[in-house]
């Protein structure tokens, strides 16, 4: 393998690496590190590709190897943490066991879809919500509903893992930051704005990421929503999605 192609892989390892510590945690009652390990793995997971496509490393086996990390790190480790969560707050195992299944069953099957879907053309769109973006908004309402009444965590929870894993095998289109196209100048200022205005607003800064996955995932929603209603249908997402269904058939 080239030097230029282990930097994104690199990454993409720091992310895995993240979900492993992840699971380790949660085996030993620490959710909260498991959490913040979680959304490490999400920042160093959104770099990979990023860096990827400047240095012009993009390959089959990073993709591959990237889909393969998502599967722990979004995965089986927010599965894991949810699971745990659930019946600490009186959930039966057998009813938490069969949400957070579900939730790993659909992952696989939202990166196994993007990986055939990539391999036919480049997207600028997701098909589905992506499983990155699904674990964040797992973990980071696990974050607000530990505070909350148990009751109402009880009743509520189960459903969202439910939605999310729902939405990553559905045909809900979500933006790509494939179509944000900027220089290294440009993604360092970026980096430093961010950093900036987290530091400003750091006493507010779960409710920054809790309102940030959730409007990505809602984005989605009422765009598709809209979409219907207005009778549009998206360009090449259905079709290509039915190309690969009927595919599958034979």
């Amino acid at each position: 393998m080239k030097r230029a192609y282990l930097l994104p892989n690199l990454f993409t390892s720091a992310s895995l690496f993240c979900g492993v510590l992840a699971l380790i945690s949660v085996f030993k009652g620490n959710l909260t590190s498991a959490y913040w390990l979680i959304l490490l793995g999400v920042v160093l997971d959104s770099l990979d590709g990023k860096i990827a496509r400047l240095t012009k490393t993009q390959s089959v086996f990073g993709l591959n190897y990237d889909s393969l990390s998502d599967l722990v790190v979004f995965g089986v480790a927010p599965a894991m943490l949810t699971f745990t969560f659930l019946t600490s707050q009186g959930v039966k195992e057998n009813i938490a066991a069969g949400v957070v299944s579900l939730y790993v069953v659909c992952g696989a099957l939202r990166l196994a879809r993007f990986n055939v879907m990539a391999l036919r053309r480049p997207r600028y769109t997701f098909v589905g919500l992506p499983i990155p973006a699904a674990a964040g908004v797992l973990i980071v309402t696990f974050s607000v509903f530990q505070r909350l009444n148990p009751v109402f965590t009880v009743k509520l929870f189960p459903l969202v893992v439910v939605a999310m894993a729902y939405l990553m095998v559905s045909r809900v289109s979500y933006p790509s930051a494939k179509n944000i196209h900027l220089d290294p100048a440009e993604i360092v200022l970026l980096v430093m704005s961010g950093m900036l205005v987290f530091l400003v607003l750091r006493p507010f800064k779960e409710l920054l990421i809790f309102a940030g996955f959730w409007s990505y995932v809602t984005f989605g929603v009422v765009q598709h929503i809209v979409s219907f209603a207005t009778g549009l249908r998206r360009v090449g997402e259905e079709t290509e999605e039915e190309k690969i269904e009927e595919e599958s058939k034979t």
